[in-house]
């Protein structure tokens, strides 16, 4: 009986042994990496908080667009965020990411993400895996993409679009964010500061939806018949979800569960409400405080603080989100009398937020905050030149690449659907679904 029970016990003992073995192993092979488990978690929620922002996307422009094209627009986002993980796989993160190539791109070793794995790359994330900060920054490639989706809605043929998808993201995202954020890029060797996408993602995707506005003309009727949005609910939700989203996307830049990223999570707040309380007392001011003019403001300011997240304190947030109201909502009474369709206000809002919180950065930015950062209140009024030149830089490229490759794909395919499925609808005409029964 005792002998039983011994080997009872022994059973129990070898047990706990073999998985206290496991557990340790497990743990020396991450200290081994240098792998830092409350970073690597703080990336994933970051990077699946970024996720959300892509249908928020969807929601957000769906709801300001006439019930006929409803689905269709939440259709773009949603499509961008299977095609763009695709592209992102493939070759999208070697472009942006892989190593350099003069400044300018990065190379193809990382086809396939061949080399990325669990190991960090002390490049970028010395702390995560390889994969999880190619993950992140594969949702900063795909929401780029669907925001440019706001300047053609309503007329855009859904073939076009995801020709025009592939090609901008591959020949305007990628090669600006490896200038900016890859190692060897010329804008981040100069000395450009972007904590989070001012011009990585924001400029680059205001000024692209200017560009490809130009190109497909206005829609049918613009300025002479009602195109009101259909369910502003909607474009509140919308707003909510990408406020909530962009925590990760600006804290979660820090890449790391630290002090700089809950510093970036207070400003990216702080200016979110200063941006939406000054666009509520401007549209007060000139008519009534309105709904959309206050959800618009909350994501005008998330824009503005997007570049300077890492750099500037909770004061100079303030600043930034509330000029960037200012700014933006001008900007968007300059575009409806010049009489140009760019449907959402995508360059008023992120070309024009953008600019601004690119610049503010070289203003606010202090080593107080992270040494990595110094402008103008440091003493250090070289960085605002260089954000400028940054700024002037990304300005030209998308606009310029987007003109063009705009320009050919209208003249091969064509960008616009004919006239009479434009006048149903492209829920029917190019998805044969209803948003609504």
């Amino acid at each position: 009986m005792e002998i039983k029970k011994s080997i009872h016990y022994l059973k129990y003992f070898l047990i706990a042994a073999i998985l206290l073995s496991i557990f340790a192993d497990a743990a020396y092979a991450e200290e081994e990496l240098g792998i830092d488990t409350g970073d690597t978690a703080w990336i994933l929620i970051s990077t699946a908080l970024v996720m959300l922002m892509i249908p928020a996307v969807g929601l957000f422009y769906g709801g300001m667009v006439r019930r006929k094209n409803a689905l269709s627009t939440i259709m773009l986002s949603f499509a961008i965020l299977a095609l763009i993980s695709v592209q992102w796989v493939l070759f999208g993160y070697s472009l942006a990411f892989g190593p350099d190539i003069g400044g300018v791109i990065g190379g193809l070793d990382w086809l396939g993400l061949n080399g990325v794995g669990q190991e960090p790359n002390a490049d970028y994330a010395a702390t995560i895996p390889g994969l999880a900060f190619m993950m992140f920054q594969a949702m900063f490639a795909i929401i780029t993409v669907a925001l440019i989706t706001g300047a053609f809605v309503e007329r855009i043929k859904f073939s076009a679009f995801m020709i025009f998808a592939l090609l901008w993201a591959t020949l305007v995202y990628d090669p600006i964010a490896h200038w900016v954020w890859g190692t060897g890029g010329w804008l981040g060797e100069m000395g450009a500061l972007d904590f989070a996408g001012g011009t990585v993602v924001h400029i680059s995707s205001g000024i692209s939806a200017l560009a490809i506005a130009l190109v497909i003309g206005a829609r049918k009727g613009f300025g002479k018949q009602p195109m009101e949005p259909h369910n502003i609910p909607m474009t509140v939700i919308g707003a909510v979800l990408l406020w909530f989203g962009w925590f990760g996307f600006n804290a979660g830049s820090a890449l790391a569960s630290d002090g700089l990223a809950v510093s970036a999570f207070v400003v990216t707040n702080t200016a979110a409400a200063a941006a939406a309380l000054m666009w509520t007392l401007l549209s007060w001011y000139h008519k009534r405080p309105s709904v959309l003019g206050t959800a618009t403001g909350a994501v005008v300011g998330l824009v503005a603080i997007t570049p300077a997240a890492g750099f500037v304190t909770p004061l100079a947030a303030i600043i930034i989100g509330a000029a960037a109201a200012v700014f933006s909502y001008y900007a968007m009474l300059f575009r409806m009398k010049r009489n140009i369709d760019e449907s959402l206000d995508v360059w008023a809002c992120h070309g024009i937020g953008g600019t601004w919180g690119a610049i503010a950065t070289g203003i606010f930015a202090t080593a107080a905050v992270n040494s990595a950062g110094s402008g103008l209140i440091d003493g250090n009024a070289g960085q605002v030149v260089t954000q400028i030149v940054a700024v002037g830089v990304v300005w030209v490229y998308a606009f310029v690449v987007t003109f063009i490759l705009a320009k050919v794909i209208d003249a091969t395919i064509g960008l616009r659907v004919r006239e009479e499925e434009e006048a149903v609808g492209l829920d029917i005409a190019q998805h044969a679904e209803k948003a609504y029964a």
